[in-house]
């Protein structure tokens, strides 16, 4: 199978991930641009470059495709970039007859523009630092009181018309895919919103998109790789087991759906069937929370998994999801203690949010069912990364750097490293890097 990819942008997740992912089947022969074709944290996509890529692919099976990417620069390009409708507008409609000419199935998304409830503007347009928190509030109570805002008042006019016309291009652009899906592009249209909040301008564009026929999905970054798994076909039935069912309804941090919907969606646009224990293929293994979503680095505390985990007698996976941006270290305990039988595990994730977590595990665990032609050493050198990344960084050693520092990082990564080469039966000796300068992400390389 042929499968064009255009990540997001170049950080690892969206990235090196998928090449490790396709790497477990060999008889997927995967296509993704070069990494200096696409955004950063605070640079734009080379959308010339990236044009010129995709007409020069060969005849191929499918594309999975952020439209972000080439419309934009990328999705934090989506929030930054000044161009007009009319610019933005004319670069798709190229984009959409070169994927016409290519007669290849198109799985696509195309984010919500999010609205950030904080005054951060790493992922934002510059005023972000000062104003974002308003316009948030601003967003909120618009839509919650059903006329706007008395808080436009406090905010620069300047400002708020950036702003919201930055927004209505982006929702305007998305209707326009809308009609392209209509005539057939696509397989799949996904529209994704995260840092969800009840209300706000990100809510009434999802529900106006869903009531013009889009789909809407809550997350993001994972959505590539689950739009990934879809493409490759072929049914898997997935049992969800939670470790505290009776809490399964709960909502997680940055979402606004149960962590149960957010699992049965997750499977089902991955292109597999949610099932019970009996008749499944795999077992889904959620550790979920017992009350509210923590996460370590935020310094939000959890009810830790205190239960013994007996490892299941027939494949399965383990989404981590008791905490947000990272492992529950009581879990991972308890899983190393026992070690992991190798034919019937099929992947540990607890990267970031919930959706991420289970996009991407789900993606990988696909891939190695229906593989053709698996390669075992593919596999463990994604989990190798998985466990270094999701637990032993952000879960442990994160915590103990005050900024990005290698050699630091790389002393502190040694026991963890011992342990994850033990569990897996490999011998792990990677090397560090922290491609956007900042403890968010850290890159594995495994040597």
């Amino acid at each position: 199978m042929k499968i064009g990819f255009v990540p997001i942008d170049n950080r690892p997740v969206c990235y090196t991930l998928p090449e490790m992912i396709a790497a477990i089947d060999e008889s997927i022969e995967f296509f993704i641009p070069p990494r200096e074709f696409l955004g950063s944290l605070t640079g734009y996509a080379d959308t010339v470059k990236l044009f010129e890529w995709l007409e020069k692919l060969p005849r191929l099976d499918a594309i999975v495709i952020s439209l972000d990417t080439l419309a934009y620069g990328g999705l934090i390009s989506s929030r930054r970039s000044s161009d007009t409708f009319e610019e933005v507008r004319e670069k798709i409609l190229h984009l959409k007859s070169i994927l016409k000419e290519k007669h290849a199935k198109i799985y696509a998304f195309s984010s919500i523009m999010r609205i950030s409830n904080n005054n951060i503007n790493e992922e934002e347009k510059e005023y972000w630092n000062k104003w974002g928190k308003k316009i948030f509030d601003y967003s909120y109570m618009t839509h919650k009181l059903g006329t706007e805002s008395c808080i436009t008042n406090i905010i620069p006019s300047e400002i708020l018309d950036d702003y919201m016309q930055t927004r209505k291009r982006n929702f305007e652009i998305n209707k326009i895919y809308l009609e392209w899906q209509k005539e057939g592009l696509f397989d799949t249209l996904v529209f994704s919103k995260d840092d969800c909040a009840e209300y706000g301008f990100n809510v009434q564009e999802a529900r106006a998109l869903e009531a013009l026929g889009g789909f809407v999905k809550t997350g993001a970054d994972e959505i590539p790789l689950t739009l990934f798994a879809r493409a490759v076909r072929g049914n898997v039935r997935i049992a969800p087991v939670y470790t505290a069912s009776e809490h399964k309804n709960l909502i997680s941090n940055y979402e606004d759906i149960s962590i149960e919907k957010s699992v049965q969606g997750q499977i089902e646009l991955a292109g597999c069937e949610v099932s019970d224990e009996d008749s499944a293929d795999l077992l889904l293994i959620v550790n979920n929370f017992e009350d509210a979503q923590g996460e370590i680095v935020m310094k939000r505390t959890t009810k830790a998994f205190s239960s013994g985990f007996a490892e299941p007698q027939r494949p399965y996976m383990i989404a981590d999801v008791r905490f947000a941006n990272g492992a529950d270290n009581a879990f991972v305990s308890k899983l190393f203690d026992n070690g992991i039988n190798a034919g019937n595990f099929y992947g540990y994730s607890a990267w970031n949010t919930s959706a991420n977590s289970l996009g991407s595990l789900i993606c990988a665990a696909k891939i190695k069912w229906l593989a053709k032609k698996y390669n075992a050493e593919a596999f463990k050198n994604l989990e190798a990364v998985r466990f270094l990344d999701d637990w032993a960084y952000q879960a442990n050693v994160r915590q103990m750097l005050e900024y990005p520092d290698i050699n630091e990082l790389s002393i502190k990564m040694e026991p963890f490293e011992k342990q994850v080469s033990q569990l897996l039966n490999i011998t792990v000796s990677p090397e560090y890097k922290f491609p956007w300068d900042r403890l968010f992400e850290v890159e594995i390389e495994l040597n």
